[in-house]
């Protein structure tokens, strides 16, 4: 079932006919192990890589670290799922480090996010402070490099 979980999160869109040539199973098989993967949620979800930079749309993201005091009893969970909860929030991950919460954030401007930064994120009880960090362009995303860069070094002569 791992080769079946790599070759989707490379190209979700691959067929159960396609896996299965790639990877020498029955189409059945990988119809059936794909089948068991989602009703386990091992698979949670198929996604597409927009670079919305080509469609013109307007997108602003930022890396949020946020530093929290632990609610007792609770730790960062009840914390985690207060902030997960705002549609802003792109992604939340737990941190070790100087900070305990990496918090990405998306917004249609820079306004926008230090609005909900300011207004919506530091005012959660038990947050101690905020640091913004707005992406000004993308390279990579999720394993995928937007935009492939020509070697622009200059050649030099002896």
């Amino acid at each position: 079932m791992k080769e079946i979980l790599e070759v989707l999160e490379n190209d979700g869109r691959a067929s159960c006919e396609k896996i299965a040539t790639m990877l020498g199973m029955g189409v059945d098989e990988v119809k059936n192990s794909i089948e068991k993967l989602e009703k386990d949620g091992a698979i949670i979800k198929y996604k597409t890589i927009i670079d919305w930079e080509k469609v013109e749309e307007e997108k602003v993201f930022a890396f949020i670290d946020v530093k929290v005091t632990p609610e007792r009893d609770k730790g960062f969970d009840a914390i985690a799922s207060r902030i997960a909860q705002y549609p802003e929030v792109h992604s939340l991950y737990l941190m070790s480090g100087a900070y305990d919460f990496a918090v990405v954030v998306e917004g249609k401007s820079m306004k926008d996010i230090a609005y909900f930064v300011a207004e919506r994120l530091a005012i959660i009880e038990n947050v101690t402070s905020t640091t913004t960090h707005f992406i000004l362009k993308k390279y990579k995303v999720d394993g995928i490099i937007l935009e492939k860069q020509e070697d622009t070094r200059i050649a030099l002569m002896p």
